[in-house]
């Protein structure tokens, strides 16, 4: 039986995962049946997963759910990727229909999935109305040449994001992933983690969906451009989000916050996930301690970003493919880690 245990609030940051649980759960861990250190990241997540319920051992992790966050991008018709800005509204169909790479995954793990359209450039004709429920605007500005989105703007998706975290942890959330849909959206995210960690565009940016070398020093050249343009303001997080974001990336970044703030562990994916809990972490100090990395990608951007957060991926499969399916592909992973810290039998018990 798992016994429950508190979490005490921190002063002026997100209180942190229990600290009184990590250490119930880390002597646990250290009296299983098992030679020491032999369950390797298994135990860390394990312990992690405890700390954040505030429960040792863990419970099973019945309840999972992913909200894809989808959104077009200004800079998507200025050269940043190898595909039309098209495929945004088509794939928000995909996974209407489950049929999406990460719909795959999801059904085969037991996933709840969950799509919205944020800012798709498409009035998403026929698609479920709870779908486009929350949608701020069509398509954000392209960053090099103006502002993202509004101050109004940012404030509503950040509010929107709060909103959906609130209402998948009333649902039952014992973890939440989040995903991202937007073509063009590697190029906002890189600025995102380059306006945080003060790097230049050539220390963050990365293929995306494949671009060729041209391609890849213009889109480092869109990325130049747009933190000169934006200036003093990614001294600011939320500032930051208005200049170089966009409407999915800082609903994505609400959710993350929201999740922190309430206690709920979440499991992040590629670029756009870290790139926007690299931002949370900003606003809400501390909020990194509730997060884990699903996976490393294939982007710079998210490798210099996950290890400011200091979190070390559980998978590194070569994913690039987004949706959150990095971080569902790890979810067998950590109903591992709470598996051997349930049910392994404590060397006490062998008598």
């Amino acid at each position: 039986m798992s016994h429950p245990i508190a979490n005490a609030p921190t002063e002026g940051d997100v209180a942190p995962p229990s600290a009184q649980a990590r250490e119930a759960a880390a002597e646990r861990l250290a009296g299983l049946a098992t030679p020491p250190g032999a369950l390797g990241r298994l135990g860390d997540l394990a312990v992690w997963l405890a700390s954040a319920q505030g429960a040792v051992p863990p419970e099973p992790l019945a309840n999972v759910r992913l909200v894809i966050f989808a959104g077009d991008h200004g800079v998507a018709r200025h050269g940043v990727s190898a595909f039309l800005p098209e495929i945004t509204a088509a794939m928000v169909r995909t996974f209407v229909t489950g049929r999406a790479g990460v719909s795959a995954l999801a059904a085969a793990h037991g996933v709840h999935v969950r799509v919205l359209d944020i800012g798709v450039d498409d009035d998403l004709d026929g698609v479920p109305a709870d779908v486009t429920a929350h949608k701020v605007r069509r398509s954000s500005g392209a960053i090099h040449l103006e502002d993202a989105l509004t101050p109004e703007e940012t404030s509503q998706a950040l509010e929107v994001g709060r909103a959906v975290a609130r209402e998948e942890i009333e649902a039952g959330a014992q973890l939440l992933l989040s995903g991202d849909m937007g073509i063009g959206n590697t190029t906002p995210a890189a600025a995102l983690v380059a306006a945080a960690l003060g790097l230049p565009a050539s220390e963050v940016t990365g293929r995306g969906t494949g671009v060729d070398d041209p391609g890849l020093l213009h889109k480092q050249a869109v990325i130049d451009t747009a933190l000169g343009r934006a200036g003093r303001r990614t001294e600011d997080p939320v500032a930051t989000l208005t200049a170089l974001g966009s409407a999915d990336l800082a609903a994505a970044t609400g959710y993350l916050v929201a999740a922190a703030e309430a206690g709920v562990p979440v499991l992040l994916d590629g670029l756009m996930s870290v790139a926007c809990a690299l931002t949370a972490d900003r606003i809400a100090p501390g909020a990194a301690a509730w997060f884990a990395a699903g996976h490393r990608s294939t982007e710079p951007a998210q490798s210099l970003a996950l290890f400011k957060l200091g979190l070390e991926p559980v998978l590194d499969l070569g994913l690039r493919l987004g949706e959150g399916s990095g971080a569902v592909a790890a979810v067998p992973v950590l109903r591992s880690a709470v598996a051997v810290l349930r049910d392994v039998a404590l060397l006490s018990e062998l008598g």
